[in-house]
């Protein structure tokens, strides 16, 4: 009977992942990570294969860090140089989805976190001040969860990330207007003590 629920496990697994990789694009060692558009709607892509293993595989070395005589930014970091590292991301409005250059930013931002192994990061995510108290909650929550996953993907143990929703509670911008608004949509990075 364990045998044959061992058989069972491992078909399913197969089959969901053959069935989950055939409608995705994949992308190609050295591209640049693109959306892929499924049913009019952009969902985030996961970064390559070859992009994975170049990005966990890379050794961090504590006396790299000096590029013509200036701190290069993704050098190994210090604990109290992370926080201020980090880097924001920003959304569409009413979006969740990761644009190219918010995930091109959660690569470099994996890259720092990685060099500090012990430090833990807290994703906040915001919106802007339309929508009810409610949406905005959860949808900053979605925000965050995106940019954990993506992070997740590149290598950083999950333990080591959480997420929390601000909605519209904490602009980074006051104002009523789309540049105010478009900087209040985003995503920050928290590093919290371990």
């Amino acid at each position: 009977m364990r045998k044959y629920v061992g058989y069972l496990s491992l078909m399913l697994g197969c089959t969901l992942l053959a069935g989950g990789c055939a409608s995705k694009e994949m992308t190609k060692p050295g591209e640049p990570l693109a959306a892929v558009a499924k049913g009019g709607q952009t969902e985030p892509a996961t970064p390559g294969i070859a992009e994975v293993e170049s990005i966990r595989e890379r050794p961090v070395t504590q006396d790299a860090g000096k590029v013509n005589g200036t701190r290069d930014p993704l050098a190994p970091l210090r604990a109290g140089e992370l926080a201020s590292a980090m880097e924001k991301i920003h959304f569409d409005f009413d979006r969740y989805t990761l644009s190219l250059e918010a995930r091109d930013t959660l690569v470099q931002n994996a890259k720092r976190l990685r060099s500090v192994p012990g430090a833990k990061l807290r994703i906040a995510g915001h919106c802007d001040e339309r929508g009810s108290d409610d949406y905005n909650l959860a949808l900053s929550e979605r925000r965050a969860t995106a940019a954990m996953q993506y992070l997740v993907a590149l290598g950083i143990p999950e333990e080591r990330l959480s997420v929390i929703g601000y909605g519209k509670e904490k602009p980074a911008v006051v104002g009523h207007d789309e540049e105010a608004w478009r900087e209040n949509r985003r995503d920050e990075f928290e590093i919290r003590s371990r």
